[in-house]
């Protein structure tokens, strides 16, 4: 056989030692704080059928759907007039199933499935990663990880609350300081439109002012009027563009603004309750930021949108979400509303990583390498190292004879804080020298000190 070059396909990447630790410190804080919060684990196939997955993303979305052959002989149904008729025609014969694009839509399969054995509401988290066949690039992944937590079966307010409380409690463990929580809702982005005398505009209107702090003002508004705003709309939509008063301010402006329309008024009324529930919790509106502006491009949102920016790092938008009234419904069980938001634990590495917030001791190596200069230590070593790890110490013994400068260079490497010496002396007195391989300090003690020491 030729010797063959290892490689990854492109927008994939190994997680080595260190970036799992990092990572499952990450995933840690956020599964303790969605288990706070009443939400319990599951997990979904990496694969599902294509019927499940097309035409939930959109069409740009099922482009980027990752296909799998069928097995065998995937092409045995094939016949020359399909080949004719293209892609879409073949592609039902030869592929089944695809690679889940997020959590979301296998999230309301499941519910749908499963509908007679879950107690509602039903409060759920999954991380797993999802596949996108997207061109990638710096922060762009076509493997990455999603961590999502929603609340299926209920239309209150506490669940909005909540996330914003659990969004807190994430960022306040990873040590984040200087973010916002950007919050909106799709109701007055509709009263809006009506408000602007584009009524039933809202899509495209909500695509446009998505991009406002990627392209600025000047350029959304040349958007909005090749899609048939009128100049009359954009001066109307204008004073919204740099509202700057606080909540309670823009809760005003909004009520004169919008006094014209019932949704968007609605939409209103939900952000005062919004902020009611979290008083009424003990709590307030720290890190919250009422964005008048935030669109959230996905069509499936119908009540609370948000998303969490850290300030002063280069990566954009770290968590996101928002309430659908109708997820379930294209699986046949209309009528379930959820709400529900998502943490990108590879934005999140990013970010911790640039502000250097990563905990020393992330890396959970071994607490004490066991040394020794022959085979009578190595055996003594031997006999050793498992009361180290039933007393609850990571420990290891060097498991060849070797120099012991070579022994404790491995310890350094590997960022072993403790090395356990088991020389002649050790063995004849029952005892073990331990060294602190940072300050040089040497003691021999019995084994019952070491362990108290090291634990």
């Amino acid at each position: 056989m030729s010797m063959q070059k290892p490689s990854l396909p492109k927008g994939t990447r190994d997680f080595g030692p260190i970036q799992m630790a990092r990572r499952n410190y990450i995933l840690d804080q956020i599964r303790s704080t969605f288990q706070l919060f009443g939400y319990n684990q599951i997990e979904t196939p990496a694969m599902e059928n294509l019927s499940t997955l097309t035409g939930k993303y959109g069409d740009e979305g099922d482009q980027l759907l990752f296909k799998i052959l069928n097995s065998g002989d995937y092409l045995k149904n094939v016949n020359a007039a399909d080949l004719e008729k293209g892609a879409a025609a073949t592609l039902s014969k030869v592929s089944e199933k695809g690679l889940r694009y997020d959590l979301t839509v296998p999230f309301a399969r499941f519910v749908v499935m499963n509908r007679n054995d879950l107690t509602f509401p039903f409060k759920r988290f999954q991380i797993q990663p999802v596949w996108r066949a997207d061109r990638p690039q710096k922060g762009r992944y076509r493997e990455f990880y999603q961590c999502d937590a929603d609340v299926v079966g209920t239309d209150s307010l506490v669940c909005e609350a909540e996330i914003i409380l659990m969004i807190r409690e994430v960022f306040a463990k990873l040590k984040l300081t200087d973010y916002s929580i950007k919050l909106n809702n799709r109701k007055i982005l509709t009263g809006i439109s009506e408000a602007i005398d584009a009524a039933g505009k809202e899509g495209p209107l909500c695509v446009a002012i998505d991009k406002l702090d990627k392209i600025g003002w000047e350029k959304v508004q040349e958007e909005l009027l090749s899609r048939d705003f009128s100049s009359n709309s954009l001066e109307k939509l204008e004073p919204l563009i740099n509202l700057s008063e606080d909540f309670a301010g823009k809760i005003q402006f909004l009520k004169k603004f919008l006094s014209g329309s019932e949704v968007g008024l609605q939409g209103i009324a939900e952000l005062e309750e919004l902020a009611a529930t979290l008083i009424g919790m003990g709590e307030n509106l720290d890190f919250v930021d009422f964005d008048v502006m935030l669109a959230r491009g996905l069509s499936y949102y119908t009540g609370a949108i948000f998303e969490v920016k850290v300030n002063n790092a280069s990566i954009g938008s770290v968590s996101g979400g928002g309430r659908y009234d109708n997820l379930t419904g294209v699986f046949g069980l209309s009528g379930v509303s959820g709400v529900g938001f998502s943490f990108g634990v590879d934005r999140l590495y990013d970010v911790l990583e640039e502000l250097n917030l990563f905990p020393e001791e992330s890396l959970q190596t071994s607490k004490i390498l066991l040394c020794h200069f022959d085979e009578k230590g190595f055996a003594y070593g031997l006999s050793l190292v498992q009361r180290f790890r039933k007393a609850g110490i990571k420990a290891e013994l060097y498991p060849d004879l070797a120099k012991v400068k070579k022994q404790f260079e491995f310890a350094t490497k590997k960022g072993i804080p403790f090395v356990g010496i088991c020389g002649d002396n050790e063995i004849s007195e029952n005892l073990i020298s331990i060294k602190n391989l940072e300050t040089g300090n040497q003691e021999s003690m019995t084994l019952e000190t070491a362990f108290a020491k090291l634990s």
